[in-house]
């Protein structure tokens, strides 16, 4: 079976083609990062406008990177939510439009069930597992019993973490997006320089909050005053800050894979990108005697072959949406 994978939920336009659950034929994506920098986030619509015009060009080159046309495609898969509503709808429509010219099977999908099937893309997942989602967008710990069996054990209660990274990022004048500048920044700064917070990481619970560590950061740099920040300075608090970030997801997924009696946990979502949190998430996991799972960088962010992954089973099992015109999308989409 192979599954033409859709996804416009945010700001990347991707599509993918894959084949059997498993081969990735294509997986292209465009990004918007270079239309946003300038306003320090995403504009929603100019998120959307961009998409309008990359749909198309995005989804032939995956196509011909496949080596394949449309006449070959037995199932199309695309993102119905959450995300930015403009920026699905564009997606959804060419699902929809692509999927009625050709009768084949429409399925839509979670953002957030792709990211927890990621991993399976790279390699054998055992399960039941628990997997952290850590993202702009999404901050959450799951239980995956098995494909298409997800329990939620907790999310943040106010920012998520890769939120906050590009909101410190922004406080200090780096840039968007801003986690990528604070990795590197941090790789030569040192972690232990400035004691910042871990809420609610002593709580015994699967919750998150990053809300008061942003605001922690921002008194900071208040009482020393930014011109004041030196290189060597501005180091130490890039490495300070992401250190209290992957204390926190480290501690808490760990201690949930405990608390649930599983041998392995995953982590997945742009943030899961970020290099020290994947040398420690290994780390103490390993040291654990936990197995983890930690999908290249390529799959951790927005893609479409995760999203035609959760297609290919979801149509393998029968599972198609009501063809195809009720299919909507859903800014909010609980999992």
């Amino acid at each position: 079976m192979i599954i033409l994978g859709i996804e416009t939920s945010c700001d990347d336009t991707a599509a993918a083609v894959l084949r059997d659950g498993h081969e990735i034929m294509s997986n292209v994506i465009s990004s918007q990062e270079a239309y946003h920098a300038k306003y320090g986030g995403i504009v929603p619509e100019i998120a959307s406008r961009r998409h309008q015009e990359n749909i198309i060009p995005v989804i032939s080159e995956a196509l011909e990177r496949a080596g394949v046309t449309l006449d070959g495609i037995d199932g199309i898969s695309v993102t119905k939510g959450p995300g930015l509503a403009g920026s699905l709808l564009v997606g959804l429509n060419v699902a929809k439009a692509i999927a009625y010219s050709r009768t084949l099977p429409l399925i839509g999908i979670n953002h957030l069930e792709g990211h927890l099937l990621a991993p399976h893309l790279a390699g054998e997942v055992p399960m039941p597992n628990v997997t952290l989602v850590v993202s702009g967008g999404h901050t959450n710990l799951y239980h995956v019993q098995g494909i298409g069996s997800y329990s939620l054990l907790g999310g943040t209660r106010d920012d998520a973490a890769g939120e906050a990274f590009d909101k410190v990022a922004k406080m200090l004048n780096l840039g968007y997006p801003g986690g990528v500048v604070i990795d590197r920044l941090a790789a030569e700064g040192d972690p232990e320089a400035i004691r910042f917070p871990r809420p609610m990481l002593k709580d015994e619970n699967h919750e998150f909050s990053f809300s008061g560590l942003k605001t922690a950061v921002r008194n900071y740099i208040v009482a020393c005053g930014l011109e004041t920040i030196t290189a060597e300075h501005l180091h130490n608090l890039a490495a300070s800050f992401q250190e209290a970030v992957v204390e926190i997801l480290v501690k808490k997924t760990i201690r949930a894979a405990r608390q649930l009696g599983v041998n392995a946990l995953a982590v997945c979502g742009g943030v899961a990108c970020n290099s020290r949190l994947r040398a420690h998430m290994q780390e103490q996991g390993s040291a654990a005697g936990l197995e983890v799972l930690l999908p290249p960088p390529v799959l951790c962010t927005d893609n479409a072959a995760m999203i035609a992954l959760a297609g290919f089973h979801r149509i393998s099992r029968g599972e198609v949406s009501s063809f195809p015109f009720d299919l909507n999308a859903s800014s909010r989409l609980p999992l």
